[in-house]
């Protein structure tokens, strides 16, 4: 979840979103994590069986198969630890009924559907020694998780004004072919000059230059930033759940907890 904090208000229709219909191959953006994970972010990805994950420092997003069975479910409970909550974002099937759902939104995601790009002159691209004001940024903010090592996802770009950062936006998640735009905040106090629409068309215009296309993901009930996405150009493409389920306390048989790395 993404850009402003989430409003009351009605839900984009999925009647305009692509959704894949009976007999139609999965589209690389139906589980953009696990896409990201087997290709371009391949080096940063955890396996245990067919669970994939992101190290716990670089994002929460994890990736289950298309449709996962029981095996896959013993693996990520496995992986997690008994009673631990795991995020399951952009998941939308059945979680098994001894796994406790503690949080649920839903979300919609969005694609490049004609965006005006342009590189940003006042933009200044963020690095590593940047993370501990990224993160003060974030947690004044909250655009969604950003964490120590989210920064070796992708670029990211920021404002500064009076050399404290005051707006920023980069990439996340990497499908082959296509770079999510994320992580897209103002400072409340710089709010109304139009920084985050500078730096998410400037995101953009870096993925294209790659010769790949931007898409992101929101709350359904983010209304003003779904205004936004809209207005630059971007089009619902389908619609999504942001939720996280509870590991039972008691894995499956002959089943037993990961040592921690």
């Amino acid at each position: 979840m993404e850009a402003a904090q989430a409003t009351d208000g009605p839900r984009p229709t999925a009647q305009s979103a692509d959704r894949p219909r009976t007999g139609e191959a999965a589209h690389v953006l139906d589980n953009p994590a696990r896409a990201a994970l087997t290709g371009p972010h391949a080096h940063l990805a955890e396996r245990h069986g067919r669970i994939l994950r992101y190290p716990m420092d670089v994002t929460p997003w994890l990736a289950l198969s298309d449709e996962p069975d029981a095996d896959d479910w013993a693996d990520l409970a496995a992986l997690a630890g008994p009673g631990a909550e795991v995020p399951l974002l952009g998941f939308r099937g059945r979680v098994p009924d001894d796994w406790e759902i503690t949080f649920r939104i839903e979300g919609v995601q969005f694609v490049d559907d004609g965006l005006s790009t342009a590189p940003e002159p006042e933009a200044v691209r963020l690095g590593p020694d940047d993370v501990p004001e990224i993160l003060d940024l974030v947690a004044r903010t909250r655009p969604g998780p950003f964490l120590s090592r989210t920064i070796e996802l992708g670029t990211y770009l920021g404002i500064r004004r009076g050399g404290a950062l005051v707006a920023m936006a980069g990439e996340r998640l990497h499908p082959p072919g296509w770079t999510e735009i994320s992580a897209v905040c103002t400072d409340p106090a710089f709010r109304g000059e139009g920084l985050a629409t500078r730096l998410i068309l400037a995101v953009a215009h870096g993925i294209r230059e790659r010769g790949e296309t931007p898409f992101l993901h929101t709350g359904a009930g983010n209304t003003d930033a779904i205004r936004l996405y809209e207005s630059l150009g971007f089009r619902l493409r389908r619609t999504t759940a942001f939720m996280a389920a509870r590991v039972p306390e008691r894995l499956p048989e002959g089943r037993t907890a990961l040592p921690v790395s």
